[in-house]
């Protein structure tokens, strides 16, 4: 095992910081959903497939983080220890060194991390709940190359969200340390990713109760229009998209500076940091909004909703 790892380091060891980190997680994405795929495919259920998004997005972010560390160990050879793990809790307030990372790089792995395991452990106990079912999948369940692209465009959409957050990982901490300790971009990026997750948690409760209250027949609603979703039509995507833009932000303040260009490898001209803002710049609302049309679509009450609530910015 031990030598397929220096196996696959030594192939991605690129001569630019970006790829020797982009690469491997990457290929770790695709490879965790095949994984996850190919017993979905043959037992023809999608119960995991959330769930292993998450761990998706877990094990990549982790992976970008100790990398470097990785790496160095593996290159120190047998019988010597290499240099010492960073300390987690150490570099949360570091500008990063030799033996700890850059604040901005625990705590944007940290958020990924934070958001996946909370959003991967609701959406696998609201689908236990449904037996197992999701009907995103009712078309394409019983075909396996359907089901199978269904997987490689999770490892695809987690690779390109992923990716500020990747690119921050790249960087050597010791040239982030180079930063100032906070700017303006970390302070909007942290509230806009607070404000988000607080946002899409509260749609996703609400959402349960509702269900819950219907499935316990305290009301006949066929459609939630109360709490955050009189606000907008697809909250739990707002928020989402929120908690995401601040991730960007805090990534992108370091992504476009000198000192971050030449971290990634990058010339630091204009056509390389427009490349890092559209890495920083990248859900599911037109499925939704097409199911619920198809299905109540002609109902009055439903067409007043649709009217009085905005689709994905909430109304004050």
């Amino acid at each position: 095992m031990a030598s397929i790892l220096h196996g696959v380091l030594n192939a991605t060891n690129f001569r630019n910081p970006f790829l020797r980190t982009l690469i491997p997680s990457i290929g770790l994405a695709y490879g965790i959903q095949a994984a996850a795929a190919i017993p979905s495919i043959f037992l023809e259920t999608e119960r995991f497939y959330d769930l292993s998004g998450s761990l998706t997005y877990i094990s990549c972010a982790a992976l970008s983080l100790y990398l470097p560390t990785i790496r160095a160990r593996l290159a120190a050879g047998p019988g010597s220890t290499g240099p010492a793990w960073p300390s987690l809790l150490g570099s949360l307030v570091s500008k990063g060194g030799v033996s700890a990372w850059n604040w901005r790089q625990v705590v944007l792995s940290a958020a990924v991390t934070f958001w996946a395991a909370r959003l991967g452990s609701f959406l696998f106990s609201r689908i236990t709940a449904d037996d197992g079912k999701d009907s995103r999948f009712d078309s394409i369940r019983s075909s396996p190359p359907k089901f199978f692209v269904a997987f490689f465009a999770q490892a695809t959409w987690v690779s390109l969200c992923l990716m500020p957050v990747l690119a921050i990982n790249s960087i050597p901490a010791t040239t982030l340390a180079a930063l100032p300790l906070v700017t303006i971009t970390d302070i909007l990026g942290i509230l806009l990713y607070v404000g988000g997750l607080a946002f899409e948690a509260t749609a996703d409760q609400q959402k349960s109760q509702w269900v819950k209250e219907k499935k316990e027949k305290k009301h006949s609603e066929d459609f939630l229009t109360r709490g955050l979703w009189s606000k907008s039509r697809h909250p739990n995507y707002f928020g989402e998209s929120t908690l995401w833009t601040g991730i960007a932000t805090t990534a992108a303040g370091v992504m476009l500076s000198n000192i971050g260009q030449a971290g990634m490898g990058f010339s630091g001209s204009p056509v390389s940091r427009i490349g890092a803002l559209a890495m920083a710049a990248v859900s599911g609302v037109p499925l939704s909004e097409n199911k619920y049309d198809k299905r109540y679509g002609d109902r009055k009450d439903y067409q007043e909703w649709k009217k009085n609530t905005p689709m994905f910015i909430p109304k004050l």
